[in-house]
């Protein structure tokens, strides 16, 4: 998978409609996951691994058009809906009771996730998400280090995390506690990551197809042999992080090649707008989505929900959801440095929010430094 030359997005691109659609049905999936639990769903679209290759092709982008405020750009739109989360749950976990909460200096996690921020029992649900936030965070972090090596050592430095987690999960753990759940992580989804910096450069695209599929047909068979030799306590690749950092390669080696026309979304307007509303407010969903899970089951008694099913229970935590977002969501506006909006609604017509983006076409090197500074 050699970097060779880079390429340049045309002029004018816009958003990349692509990123966007595979951003919402990962968010979706996820509220579908965390709603009813199906193990299939892991395997039918592993939402995590889609999730970091977006935000690996994305960090490079940063990286080539302003190294020293990338790192900083990704931390203001992280941070800030951290705190704001916290805020909140912090202060209903103590009063709930938290018998085993750490001294203050635990609690700067919450600040700065290089680890799980503290949580107590009653509040794991709603906090166990927060794994993402601290695994992109150190990702980021670690990026501009990344990008160099991966652009001078392609390929080995690709299969530097999964060599790293058939050893973390082959051997005695080397690491214990939280630090071995950090270092878990980032070998499970590094070659995603990884993956997204071969998208960006356009290495993806000189593979040879049948190369590439071949690649990733061997990924995915790794991932479902290993969860069916190695269950752990079911076949759900979210519990089997070696087979999870394979088989979300391979799932991910075919969607970042492929290149669907999606003229059609930009006709579809509600929809168009829908996605991008979604896309402006990922985070804000993804934090909040296993708060409003928890809290549909008794707002759902309440307004007779069962009467629908477990579909009458989705509902209702998308509703709630949905008032979290108005409350909250702004937040993301403000640290993105965009004018804060309650709903965050897109206004603008697709032309401008829903165009797709063209094909990447071969840029000498002059053409690509001119490019990044726009």
């Amino acid at each position: 998978m050699p970097p060779g030359p880079r390429t340049a997005a045309p002029a004018g691109a816009g958003r990349d409609r692509w990123f966007d659609t595979l951003r919402t049905l990962a968010l979706t999936r996820v509220i579908v996951y965390h709603m009813w639990g199906y193990a299939w769903l892991s395997f039918a679209f592993p939402a995590m691994g889609v999730m970091f290759a977006l935000g690996g092709s994305l960090m490079a982008r940063s990286l080539d058009r302003a190294p020293t405020r990338a790192v900083n750009g990704r931390l203001r739109r992280l941070l800030p809906a951290l705190w704001v989360f916290g805020a909140v749950l912090v202060p209903l976990m103590v009063w709930h009771g938290w018998s085993d909460r750490p001294a203050w200096p635990g609690l700067l996690t919450w600040l700065l996730p290089i680890a799980q921020p503290a949580g107590n029992a009653w509040a794991q649900d709603v906090t166990g998400v927060l794994w993402y936030l601290v695994t992109y965070l150190w990702l980021v972090l670690l990026s501009p280090a990344l990008l160099g090596l991966y652009r001078r050592w392609p390929l080995p430095t690709v299969l530097l995390p999964l060599a790293a987690v058939v050893v973390l999960q082959t051997t005695s753990p080397p690491l214990s506690g939280q630090v071995n759940s950090v270092v878990t992580d980032l070998a499970t989804f590094g070659a995603c990551w990884l993956v997204g910096f071969a998208h960006r450069d356009g290495a993806l695209h000189r593979v040879p197809l049948a190369a590439l599929l071949a690649a990733a047909a061997l990924c995915l068979g790794v991932g479902v042999g290993w969860t069916l030799t190695h269950p752990a306590g079911g076949f759900d690749l979210n519990d089997i992080p070696l087979a999870q950092a394979f088989y979300s390669l391979g799932f991910v080696l075919v969607l970042l090649r492929a290149r669907p026309p999606l003229g059609w979304l930009a006709r579809a307007r509600p929809l168009d707008r829908l996605v991008t509303w979604l896309n402006g407010r990922a985070l804000t969903i993804y934090l909040w989505h296993n708060a409003a899970i928890a809290v549909c089951f008794a707002v759902g008694d309440r307004v007779d929900a069962w009467w629908l099913g477990r579909a009458g229970y989705l509902g209702v935590a998308l509703v709630l959801l949905f008032v979290v977002v108005l409350l909250v969501g702004w937040v993301e506006d403000v640290s993105a440095r965009r004018r804060p909006r309650l709903l965050g609604w897109p206004t603008g017509t697709p032309a401008a929010t829903g165009r797709v983006r063209r094909a990447p076409v071969p840029a000498t090197a002059r053409q690509v430094r001119a490019s990044t500074r726009i």
